[in-house]
C-alpha cells in the first residue's frame, strides 16, 4: 500500500499529500463524499472560492493542494487582525448565500456551508478559499451564519483556550458584519451543534454560555 505524507488531521478526516498539486482528504468513517464533491463543483462553477475537485470515491476526495495558512493560523501569528478576518468571513457568507440553490428548495433557502469558521478558510495568494464542505447543503442563510457565530462563541467562552479573547473580538466584529442573528436560527444552530458527534462533552457544555455571549455581542440598534 502506498505511504502518503500526513499534512493535517481533523476531527473526522485526515489530509495527505499526493504530490505538489494534489491532496487526499480521507474520512475515517469511510462515508460517501459524492454529495460534498457535487456541492464544491457546483459553487466553484459559479465562482465561489473552493479547491478544485479531481476525484471523489467512497470516503476519499482528491483535491487541489493549497499552500497558504488557514485564517486561524494567520490570526495566531498576527498576519491578519480579528476585525479584518471577521469582515472576510462575513463577506464569504454573503457571497455564498447570493448563489442560486443547487436543487429544488424551500422559499428563502440558499447554499449553506454549516462549518464556515477560521480553520476552514485558507488564505491563498488568489484570495480566501473555503474548505471542508461535508456539512454543506441548502437551508436558511441565517442558520448558516448562526452556526458560524456559535462555533466562534464556543471558543470565546472557553477559559482554557489561549485564543478565547481573540475569538471574542472576532465574534463582535463578525456579528457587526452579518447583522442580527434571529433567535430561531440560533436555537436551530444550538440543536445542530449539540447533535454533532465530533463535539466533546466540554464543548457541548459551553453552548449555553456561547449563546449568552452572542446575545451580549450583538450590535445595538
Amino acid at each position: 500500500m502506498t505511504e502518503f505524507v500526513l499534512l493535517a488531521a481533523g476531527r473526522d478526516a485526515d489530509v495527505y499529500a499526493l504530490d505538489s498539486q494534489r491532496v487526499l482528504r480521507r474520512y475515517r468513517d469511510e462515508g460517501d463524499v459524492a454529495a460534498e464533491a457535487a456541492v464544491m463543483a457546483y459553487v466553484g462553477g459559479l465562482g465561489f472560492p473552493v479547491p478544485q475537485v479531481y476525484s471523489a470515491n467512497g470516503g476519499d476526495l482528491v483535491l487541489e493542494r493549497l499552500t497558504g495558512p488557514t485564517m486561524l493560523q494567520a490570526l495566531g501569528t498576527g498576519e491578519i487582525t480579528a476585525v479584518a478576518a471577521a469582515d472576510l468571513l462575513a463577506g464569504l457568507h454573503a457571497r455564498l448565500h447570493a448563489l442560486p440553490p443547487q436543487m429544488p428548495h424551500k422559499p428563502g433557502d440558499r447554499q449553506v456551508h454549516l462549518d464556515l469558521h477560521p480553520a476552514n478558510v485558507m488564505l491563498e495568494a488568489r484570495g480566501p478559499v473555503v474548505i471542508d464542505w461535508r456539512n454543506s447543503g441548502q437551508g436558511p442563510p441565517e442558520f448558516d451564519v448562526a452556526v458560524s457565530a456559535l462555533i466562534v462563541a464556543q471558543v470565546a467562552v472557553d477559559s482554557v483556550r489561549e485564543e478565547a479573547a481573540l475569538a471574542g473580538t472576532f465574534l463582535t466584529a463578525f456579528l457587526a458584519g452579518v447583522g442580527a442573528v434571529p433567535s430561531e436560527a440560533l436555537d436551530q444552530a444550538v440543536r445542530f451543534r449539540r447533535d454533532d458527534p465530533n463535539l466533546t462533552a466540554r464543548e457541548i457544555g459551553l453552548l449555553s454560555a456561547a449563546v449568552s455571549l452572542i446575545g451580549a455581542s450583538r450590535p445595538q440598534p
